[in-house]
């Protein structure tokens, strides 16, 4: 043990502090500090056990002011879930109120259609009657505008004066009969002098078998007074047969007759009629030719020319020339049909292309670049 000294308190003498005299003095301060610090120990539990007892209230009195609070919460929200099912049976019944409404106006809106409806009815029927009528008389109006229009475009086409249209129907005329009977021949009568219009001699075996008297006529009417002139100027030529062609034909002709010792035919028969007549001019000459004197045979051709045997021989010709015709005319009407319903095709191709670039032009618009090719269709169609 190390040499310790201690200082006595009364005469300041430094005794040395030897074991055995420093054992019960350290034995005392051990004593006196377990018992300090046992008694510290135990005020300190005591402080600890007060401070958690004080704890524990605190907590409790938390614990309560905070269930308090929370009831406090819970009432409030139950309060507030009470409002809001009181507010939503109201909704719901103002709803239920509504389709109740509803359904009412409904059935009363029904029941009112029922009973308008067949003054409705009536007057929608009515009313579209209206229209119909109107847009019938507008589409009369319309065609009746478009058949002024044609009239107009037809007469304007047909302009010209009665003299040069007569003109072109004589060389018409003059130039289909030249065409079919080559080896006959054709004098037109002059202009400016009183006759007909051509003179066709008909040439046969031994020559001028005789001749034909045409004369040509274009008018909407046909006029009894043309058979009378056309009498006196055959007497006037000296021709054994006169014809009228004419686009009008007097009652009870439709094709061709004779019509008080003339013939009438409408144009599209002056050839096969021709024909008929030619052939009985050069039989006539060739039985003058053959019985010369003969009055009697004379008499027989006569009556042969002018009766029914030579009628139906000319009949004959004329309807295989209609035949011929009627299958011309079909196939025109058949090849007209279908160039017609091509160039609708081509009309609804055009208009599709067209009508899509004009669709493009709206969305794009002017960043949208022009197609020529497009333009040109516009042209080639209008023209």
């Amino acid at each position: 043990m190390s040499e310790l000294k201690i200082q006595c308190p009364k005469c300041s003498n430094e005794i040395e502090l030897t074991e055995q005299l420093a054992g019960p003095m350290v034995a005392d301060l051990q004593a006196s500090f377990n018992a300090e610090l046992a008694a510290r120990d135990a005020k300190a539990a005591d402080a600890l056990a007060a401070a958690h007892a004080q704890a524990k209230t605190a907590a409790q009195a938390e614990t309560a002011a905070e269930q308090a609070a929370l009831h406090d919460r819970v009432k409030a929200q139950d309060e507030k879930l009470r409002e809001a099912q009181a507010a939503q049976a109201a909704a719901l019944k103002r709803e239920q109120e509504l389709k109740d409404k509803e359904a009412e106006m409904e059935l009363t809106l029904q029941k009112m259609l029922a009973q308008e409806r067949p003054a409705l009815a009536e007057k929608l029927a009515r009313e579209a009657d209206e229209k119909a009528a109107l847009k019938m008389a507008e589409q009369a109006q319309v065609m009746e505008g478009m058949k002024r229009q044609i009239e107009a475009l037809k007469q304007k086409s047909e302009q010209g004066s009665m003299q040069t249209q007569g003109e072109a129907a004589e060389i018409v005329l003059e130039e289909t009969l030249a065409a079919a009977f080559p080896i006959d021949a054709f004098v037109p009568v002059a202009k400016g002098v009183s006759g007909a219009d051509v003179r066709q001699n008909v040439t046969g075996p031994n020559g001028v078998a005789g001749s034909i008297l045409w004369e040509s006529k274009r008018t909407k009417n046909w006029t009894a007074g043309w058979l009378a002139k056309l009498r006196d100027d055959q007497r006037t030529s000296g021709c054994e047969i006169a014809v009228i062609t004419s686009q009008a034909l007097p009652d009870g002709v439709e094709s061709f007759g004779m019509v008080d010792g003339i013939w009438v035919c409408a144009p599209r028969y002056a050839v096969p009629l021709a024909s008929s007549l030619r052939q009985g001019l050069i039989d006539v000459a060739g039985a003058k030719g053959r019985a010369m004197g003969q009055e009697t045979k004379m008499e027989m051709i006569y009556d042969y020319l002018t009766g029914t045997q030579f009628k139906q021989r000319v009949d004959a010709i004329v309807e295989r020339f209609e035949d011929m015709q009627d299958n011309l005319r079909k196939e025109r009407v058949f090849i007209e049909r279908q160039w017609a319903l091509r160039a609708k095709q081509i009309d609804l191709v055009i208009a599709s292309t067209v009508g899509m670039h004009g669709d493009l032009q709206g969305i794009a618009g002017r960043s949208m670049p022009e197609i020529e090719s497009v333009e040109t269709l516009l042209i080639g169609k209008d023209a």
